[in-house]
This record gives C-alpha cells, structure tokens and sequence, in this order.
C-alpha cells in the first residue's frame, strides 16, 4: 500500500479554486493551474489498500484505484498512467467531470473524508500528458473488417478507440460541426477546456480512426445504407431529447432548452461566434432543474452577465450528509455547492413552474418576449406532489432555461426507424447481453441504450460494447468488458 498511516496522519485537501471575482471574468478552467501536484502523492497516500476496495464497486469503469494511488504516492507517474489507462480510456474526462461515484463508496470514507480518487485521478493523467506518456497505440494488424460509430460523445469514443485498437476499420460520424458530441457543446468551458477532448482526437486518428463530421445519420445518410456499407455500427447517439416543461407561456420568447442555450456560449469560444444570440447579458436568468447541466447554466449566466440568477428545483433541499436509508457505499443524495454555485445567485427548492408571462409580440414576433416566471411551493404526501395552497409568486425572468434532463435518443431524425430498431419499456434502443440490437450487426452503446447517464458509465458502456462487436466480427474477443447492459448504479 502507499501509506500505512496515510489516513491517520493527512486530512483531506482538494483541488484549489481561483478567486471567483477572477474567474467569472473569463472561460477558463476554475481551478489554479498546478495546484494539485505540491499536495496529491500525500492525498494518494491516504488510500488504505483495503482488504475488498469498494471504491471498484462505485466506479463502473472498475478502475483500478488503489494500484494507481499507490503509484502516485510514489510519484512515478509513467506506472500510474499504465493503470490509469488500463480501464479508462479517457481518464482526463472523467477526472474533471466525473462525481466521482467512486469516493461515496470509499471505505475511507465511512467515518472520515474519502481519499481525493478524483484529484488523483486528473493529476496522473495530465502529468502522463506533460511527460509525453500519452502516445497513440496502432493496431498491429488489421483485420479488414469495418465498423461504423454513430456519436462522438464519450460512448462512442471509447469504442471507436477500443475497435480501433483491436485491428477494425473505424469510422465516427457526428452530427455536429466538431468530434466531442455533449462533451464538446453542453460541458461550459470553465468545467473542461476543450484542448483535453482536441488533443485526445489527434491521438485517435494517429490510431487510425477516422472521423466525419456534419453527417447525420438518418438526414444525411439513409441508416440502412449506411448498414450495408460497413459489417458492424455502433450507435452512441446518447439521449438527446430534452424534457420540455408544458405550462402556459412556454412559447415565449427567451424560454430555451438548456442544450439550445449551453453550445451557443461554447461556440463563441471556439471562435465561431462573436456574441451568442442568446445571451444572459443584462437579464434576469431562472435555471428550471437542480442538477449537473442547470449549474452549467448557472456558470454560463454569470459569465455572461446576467442581473440575476435564480435556480429552481421542484424536490426538497437535500441534506449535507447520508440519510440512514442511503448508507455507504451507495452514491448519497446531498446537497452540493459546485464552483457555479459559489459564484452566486440564489437555489429555490420545492417550487413548480406553473405559467411564464411574458409581453405582447411586436410586429413581425409570432409570441411575446418572458417576462416573469409564476412558480407555487409544493410537497410530498403520500408519495405524492401537491401544490401548496397561498404559496403562488412570481419571480422576473428575460431568460429561462429548461435543464430538467432528457428523455430518450433523437427518433426525429429517421435513424430508428431507418434501422428498424426495437425500443425498451424506458424507449431507449433495446439491446442484449451483448449491447446488440434486434437489428444484425448494429449495436447500441451509452445513452441511447441505457438512458441519460453519466460520462462513466458511457466510457463503460463503450468499452463493453466494443468487445461484443469484436466478437460480432471476429467469433472472439480479448477486450474488457467492465459492465453488463443491465447493470445499475450502486445507488438506493
């Protein structure tokens, strides 16, 4: 083990955050650049090599964290990236973006802090990019058989890498105007610069995958064509259908999808816009959904501007430690500060939209511009949500932004009929044991198949799914699996 009194003898320190008077000023990562390095070999040391690590449990990639810990604590980093990249294919993601499943689940942590997994994690692998131990991995030979990836999320990444790797010939087709898919427009600047997603796409077409973007399966390209063309396709289109909000007033304008609002601002920092056209510049913003991508908007607003910032959440404030029916080592429903909270605004909890308001349209306007949002508190009783009698307000709001997560994967676009594709009871793509769909030969990995997720499970996903393509095309497989389809987040 790296320490043996690591856990007695060092607290727990985190990444350090830049002044947030400083940050919001511009789009840059929060974090101080370098601060982790003078402090993470003795965070790693903390990590207590336990007898059965359910820090493995926690993460479904099964990294592989007390190996690469005690590595860290040594500080030769070559070996810890080894490990790192033995089950992650893309640990600089997952250790900026990740919630780190992992450390509600370390034994650590049930009576004291959990060892910082994340930190450590970022920290081999952007030292593994510095020292040059990032390099691409050519197959050997290959193996003249063809593969097409639907989505460049994370899903569809890993797999492309993993198939790849094993000898096939990969394609990725994206949608969009760049490789990255949610990972490239709906994660702000601030949380991951996107030279992290660029540099890890030069790494895979020096591998040999290839990419094509601007191409919409379904629009573009017929998907029973594209079938025919290769032996094997891999759908990771992810869970693109935002869950819209269907009160009075929803037709203003000002009121945006999250995923409408967050790529504009992305845009503007690749270069491609000067201003976004819609902006929080001067406005009263509501964020309408408590979790990840509303404090993306969050962030996004004060960067941007905005007069005010109010998020709203139709569940009770969560409590600051484990209820005694989430214990460990499950992932706890808790209140958290994330680094757009800290920058400001104001968290409602327990309200329901119940009509925007908005102006009369102008000449030329089919609706008028948002005014203001009418909300009421409400409550369980008896596993029901009722509204609170005497309780309604309004609150103003020019922009509001619908982040109440996704329903499902784009059928708009023809690709799931095109294929002639089998949906689950969730109406995500259905799939066996071995990620593959009714269709022969096309196989579904990440959110289009297991629903809206997080970016571990899909790099999982992707694994997983490429190995039962390899043995689709091959009869068998050497690469990992680290997850079933049906396998669940160790949550309650």
């Amino acid at each position: 083990m790296a320490d043996p009194k690591g856990f007695l003898t060092t607290g727990r320190e985190v990444a350090e955050t830049r002044p947030v008077g400083e940050r919001v000023k511009d789009w840059n990562e929060v974090y101080v650049p370098g601060s982790l390095l003078p402090i993470i070999s003795k965070q790693a040391g903390r990590c207590m090599d336990c007898g059965i690590p359910f820090c493995h449990n926690g993460c479904p990639l099964g990294n592989l964290i007390p190996e690469w810990n005690d590595y860290a604590y040594r500080e030769d980093w070559s070996a810890a990236s080894e490990r790192l990249h033995a089950t992650n294919n893309f640990p600089e993601f997952t250790g900026r973006l990740c919630p780190a499943p992992c450390e509600s689940a370390c034994v650590l942590g049930i009576n004291q802090p959990a060892v910082t997994i994340k930190n450590v994690e970022v920290s081999i692998i952007d030292k593994a990019w510095g020292n040059g131990d990032v390099t691409p991995q050519p197959p050997e030979r290959l193996s003249g058989k063809t593969v097409a990836v639907i989505g460049s999320g994370p899903a569809g990444l890993a797999a492309a890498q993993q198939l790849t790797r094993a000898g096939h010939t990969v394609v990725v087709y994206e949608r969009a105007d760049r490789i990255g898919g949610l990972l490239r427009y709906g994660i702000p600047e601030f949380k991951m610069e996107k030279s992290h997603i660029n540099r890890r796409i030069e790494q895979m077409r020096a591998e040999g995958t290839k990419f094509r973007t601007e191409t919409e399966i379904g629009r573009d390209i017929d998907a029973a064509k594209l079938r025919r063309r290769y032996d094997a396709v891999v759908i990771a289109a992810g869970a693109t259908v935002s869950r819209d909000l269907p009160v009075p007033g929803r037709e203003l304008n000002g009121v945006h999808f999250a995923m409408e609002y967050l790529p504009l601002a992305n845009k503007v920092q690749e270069g491609d816009l000067t201003v976004s056209p819609i902006t929080a510049e001067g406005k009263h913003v509501v964020v309408i959904g408590g979790g990840d991508t509303g404090a993306d908007c969050v962030g996004t607003a004060h960067r941007q501007g905005a007069l005010s910032v109010t998020q709203l959440e139709i569940m009770p404030r969560p409590g600051e430690d484990r209820n005694a029916n989430q214990p460990w080592p499950t992932f706890p429903m808790l209140y958290k500060v994330t680094s757009a909270h800290e920058e400001g605004g104001e968290r409602v909890y327990s309200v329901s939209t119940t009509h925007f308001e908005g102006s009369a349209p102008e000449e030329g306007q089919t609706a008028g511009n948002v005014q203001a949002l009418h909300l009421i508190e409400v409550e369980f009783k008896d596993g029901k949500l009722e509204q609170k009698p005497g309780t309604e307000r309004s609150i103003p709001a020019q922009l509001v932004t619908l982040a109440m997560g996704f329903t499902g994967t784009d059928q708009a676009n023809g690709l799931v009929q095109q294929f002639g594709l089998e949906l689950d009871e969730r109406g995500n793509v259905a799939r066996d044991g071995e990620y593959a769909t009714n269709v022969d030969g096309v196989f579904v990995a990440g959110d289009a198949g297991r629903g809206q997720s997080l970016i571990v499970w899909a790099i999982a996903e992707g694994r997983s799914a490429a190995r039962g393509v390899d043995r689709f095309l091959t009869g068998a497989s050497a690469l990992p699996a680290p997850i079933r389809p049906t396998d669940r987040a160790l949550t309650v």
